[in-house]
């Protein structure tokens, strides 16, 4: 008996295996480590600074100490996420100055065209606390900002900010922070007032 078991053995296994190799492999998608996201409480942003807003209570606000920083330059940073939203505040005094400070927040963005699939822009407007402006969503696996935006009230503020991440870009994996990073921007923007 054994001997039969053997040669069906000896005949069917290579048989078996020789088809089993005949199908077609599907790749399986990359995956990502799941980011758990956490729940937040916004609090007030109210210092001695000619602007003030809410932010979650799982970040940090931190004064820009780079060399190139000017007064009133701050960094909302997220250490759960590694990841920094860089505000940068100019007085205006004229329109001529106004025009500059659009004109640059729009060339910030479209430096981004070259990694970019998709730029979209979207008009912010609070008449009662006189803030008008723009939050631009750029889409692409590699671009280095997911999130920039400007706000202003036509005639003494321009508040500039951009997200950025300590790691490398790839805003694939990093969709779910940057969608709820989004929300906290929508936050600034709802609460923002001019000092």
């Amino acid at each position: 008996m054994t001997f039969i078991y053997r040669i069906i053995l000896i005949i069917f296994l290579p048989a078996a295996l020789m088809s089993a190799c005949n199908q077609g492999h599907t790749p399986m998608p990359r995956g990502y480590i799941r980011i758990e996201l956490p729940e937040r409480e916004y609090k007030r942003f109210d210092l001695d600074y000619p602007y003030s807003f809410e932010h979650p209570d799982n970040s940090v606000i931190e004064p820009d100490t780079r060399e190139t920083a000017e007064d009133y330059w701050a960094d909302i940073f997220y250490p759960d996420f590694r990841a920094r939203i860089h505000l940068s505040y100019k007085p205006v005094e004229d329109r001529a100055q106004l025009q500059g400070h659009l004109n640059d927040a729009r060339t910030f963005v479209t430096r981004h065209i070259p990694k970019a699939s998709a730029i979209r822009d979207e008009v912010f407007i609070n008449q009662e606390a006189d803030v008008y402006g723009m939050l631009y969503q750029i889409k692409g696996r590699n671009a280095a900002t997911a999130l920039q935006f400007y706000a202003t009230d036509s005639l003494n503020h321009f508040l500039r900010g951009a997200l950025y991440f300590n790691v490398r870009p790839n805003n694939d994996s990093l969709s779910p922070v940057i969608d709820h990073i989004e929300e906290d921007i929508r936050q600034l923007f709802s609460t923002l007032r001019w000092n």
